[in-house]
This record gives structure tokens, C-alpha cells and sequence, in this order.
């Protein structure tokens, strides 16, 4: 099935009866809704592999804490055709609903089946106002064509868009393709690491699903390796990480929305790469390799290609290089992708709190000289031009507050490039 046959016609909003909304926040609730939010991921062509059940549940798993648990549901005569994966947190003090997982994920996202987008979004939107205790829900990563900004669209309250981070897309063809946006000079160069790291006889294998866990594992010892008398994100070293990432790894590639990719060197593992698969990209999360490795051949490119590859495999869009415009992204020319921050307000401290982000993207935005202002999306169907908000220099991909658990898998930078100097690794 093709995502164009799985993107239907919006319905009309039904009569009120005919929908029901609740909120779980009881601990078992994502291993009970395993199947339908599993079935809903996949009739959710948006959804990127951070909203998937294998994802949020392995991460809630080490790192959620009892009673913060907020499980939004909207169902169409008992069908699951919404569902907003949040929990409580406090951000500088103000009470604010987070997707679950969000200090792990380059991408904050609803689950939405567009069948039923018109009442879906409504009901959803109503009842994410209506929680109480809470001043605001707070989406720092919203991709453009997400639900979010359906959701911010038809919400009742005031809600505020900012410039987040910056993501790189190369769309899905052969690494030659790629090669050929290059200047002549640096094509030719890069063609000649590529024959080198042919010569050297580097093989490449995907590892099966049973051995995912302990691939995660090695990788990651990798990824310390490579880092070791560097700064490196600490969570990266703590066991809650580890346990995480394996148990949501060995689930994705299971269901294959993930893949593991280990590079061997005459027999000896020399590194590995985690690849999400999402709906319409693959997305390059984390990898590692020894040190000496560097020093013979292009890791970079190395890993490009074979990235490259498995999106075409997967009959995907693009290879999305995720957070971060470092120069050895830029080097391939890829597309400039903006990720906004959306705050949906629900309470009286919302302005307060709103305001002190827009004015944490603009401290940012002067160190990056970004824009000022960000395109809003219309709705499906408008033609009208989108009318843009103004905000004060804007940008808020770094520095973010100190997070309470997990810094972003991604969330280094070290010396002007993001730690593992691979596209969209951390």
C-alpha cells in the first residue's frame, strides 16, 4: 500500500454521539492500547517513528514517573482515530503537558487517521484545553504538515509558533546522485573515498531482529569509544539510555521501523548506525565507530551511502539528516527543513510562559542570525498566502533548559558540530 492510498478524504464531523474522548493516565494504559496505537501509527501518515508505540513505551518504561502519565484519546463509534501522547512536566517553574519521550525525539507529533481529521482534530483540540492543572502544552519539535498544527489551528485558547530547530533532507537516490549536486572538484574527491573504502574491503550488514538488542548495545560502546577524552552528551553513558534504546530498537526493527547497520573490517566490528524508518523518510538517529576508523576512511560518506540505500530499499522519500545545520550536512546540499515550537495555552501563567520562550528564541536567533518570523501553514485546501508570526529573533534550538531526566540524544555540540559528525547522528 502506497501513503497516497493510505491518506483518505476527510469526513465530516459526526454527531456528538458518535465520538468519545477520555484521558488515561493509569500505568498500564500503553501496554493495554499496544494494538490499536500501533494500528493507529500506521493509518497516520504524518507520524514520524518517534510517535510510535514501540518508541513511547520503551522510553516510559525507564524514565516516565508514576501519575504523569496524560494518554488523550478520541475514538469514532469505539475506533481509535486520534490520540495525544503526553505527560506533566514543569519548564522554569510553570505546570505544562510534554509528549512523552520529548528529550529523546527530534520530532513532537500527534497520532491523527486523516479519514476522520475534521472531528478528530476537533474533539482532540477540546479536550487537550479542557485538562486541568496544566498552562500550556508545549511542543518544542512540531515538523512542518504535522497534526500539531491542525490541532493549533482549531485551538479555543491562544496559541503561540516560534522557530525551532533546523532539519536536513536529502531526497532518496544513489549516493552518485548526491554526488552530482557537488561541485566538480569536491564530487571527485568524493568519489575517490568512496573507491577507498570499497579497496579496504569494509563490509556492511543489517542485523536481524533477534540480535537488535545486543547490536544497541555495542553501538553504543562504540559511540563512547569515539567519544572518550571528548565531551559527549552524559546521558549517553547512563543506563537508563541504554536499557531504552535497546528495548526500543530491538521492537523497531522487529516491526521494521528501524534499522541496524553494523560495518565490519576484516571481521572486526568497526561501527554501527541506527536508522529510524519512518513513513516517508528514514531518519539517521545514532551511531559509533572506533577512533582509528577515521583515520582511514570518510565515516560520513561511508554511512551516507548505505543510508541512501536503505531508503530506496524502503521505497521512502528522503534520508532526513534530523537536528542541526552543521557544514558536514551542508556539504551535500541538502534541503533546509524548519521545525517550529508550538505552545498551545490553556491557562492564565500561558502568556508569561509563552513570552519567556519567545525571548529565549531570540537571545538564540542573534547567535545565529536566523530570521525573524516563520511561516504559518494554512489549512488543507486554503489558498491564501500563510500569514507569518513575528517574534523576536527567533530559534530555540539552543541552549534549551536544563531538562529534568534525559538530555536529547542529539543534544551536543562540540566545537560547532553535533557529537558523532555523521548526518543526524548524535
Amino acid at each position: 500500500m502506497t501513503l497516497s492510498s493510505m491518506i483518505r478524504p476527510s469526513r465530516a464531523a459526526a454527531p456528538a454521539g458518535t465520538w468519545q474522548v477520555e484521558v488515561r493516565r493509569d500505568e498500564g494504559a500503553l501496554i493495554e492500547l499496544a494494538g490499536e496505537l500501533r494500528d493507529l501509527y500506521e493509518r497516520s501518515p504524518e507520524a514520524t517513528p518517534f510517535q510510535t508505540h514501540e518508541w513511547l513505551s520503551a522510553w516510559w518504561g525507564w524514565y516516565g514517573i508514576r501519575g504523569r502519565l496524560r494518554l488523550v484519546l478520541v475514538r469514532h463509534r469505539g475506533r481509535l482515530v486520534a490520540a495525544a501522547p503526553l505527560m506533566t512536566a514543569g519548564r522554569w517553574g510553570f505546570p505544562v503537558l510534554v509528549p512523552i519521550a520529548d528529550e529523546q525525539s527530534d520530532f513532537a507529533d500527534f497520532l491523527l487517521d486523516p479519514a476522520y481529521a475534521d472531528g478528530a482534530v476537533e474533539h482532540l483540540a477540546r479536550a487537550l484545553h479542557r485538562m486541568r492543572g496544566r498552562c500550556a502544552v508545549d511542543l518544542r519539535e512540531v515538523r512542518p504538515g504535522s497534526v500539531v498544527h491542525q490541532v493549533a489551528q482549531r485551538w479555543p485558547g491562544r496559541a503561540w509558533r516560534m522557530p525551532a530547530s533546523v532539519c536536513m533532507e536529502l531526497p532518496c537516490t544513489g549516493i552518485d546522485d548526491v554526488l552530482a549536486r557537488l561541485p566538480g572538484r569536491s564530487a571527485g574527491k568524493m568519489r575517490a573515498k568512496l573507491r577507498k573504502i570499497d579497496v579496504r574491503g569494509i563490509t556492511v550488514e543489517t542485523v536481524p531482529p533477534d540480535e537488535a538488542g545486543d547490536a544497541v548495545a555495542a553501538l553504543l560502546d562504540l559511540h563512547a569509544r569515539q567519544w572518550r577524552n571528548r565531551p559527549m552528551n552524559p546521558e549517553h553513558t547512563r543506563e537508563r539510555f541504554r536499557r531504552h534504546l535497546a528495548e526500543a530498537g530491538a521492537a523497531m526493527v522487529r516491526e521494521g521501523r528501524a534499522a541496524i547497520l553494523q560495518y565490519r573490517w576484516d571481521g572486526r566490528l568497526v561501527a554501527s548506525d541506527l536508522v529510524l524508518i519512518g513513513h516517508r523518510f528514514v531518519g539517521a538517529y545514532l551511531y559509533g565507530a572506533i577512533p582509528e576508523l577515521r583515520d582511514s576512511v570518510d565515516v560520513t560518506l561511508m554511512l551516507l551511502r548505505e543510508d541512501l540505500g536503505l531508503a530506496r530499499a524502503r521505497g521512502r522519500q528522503a534520508v532526513n539528516l534530523l537536528r542541526g545545520e552543521e557544514p558536514y550536512k551542508l556539504k551535500w546540499r541538502p534541503s533546509r527543513v524548519q521545525n517550529q515550537r508550538i505552545i498551545l495555552g490553556r491557562a492564565v501563567p500561558a502568556p508569561v510562559f509563552a513570552g519567556l520562550a519567545l525571548v529565549r528564541a531570540g537571545l538564540a536567533a542573534r547567535r545565529h542570525h536566523r530570521p525573524a518570523s516563520v511561516p504559518m501553514p494554512t489549512r488543507p485546501g486554503d489558498d491564501a498566502p500563510a500569514p507569518r508570526v513575528d517574534v523576536p529573533h527567533p530559534r530555540e534550538d539552543t541552549p534549551r533548559p536544563a531538562a529534568p531526566r534525559a538530555a536529547t540524544a542529539r543534544g551536543d555540540e562540540v566545537a560547532g558540530a553535533r557529537e558523532g559528525g555523521q548526518p543526524g547522528h548524535g
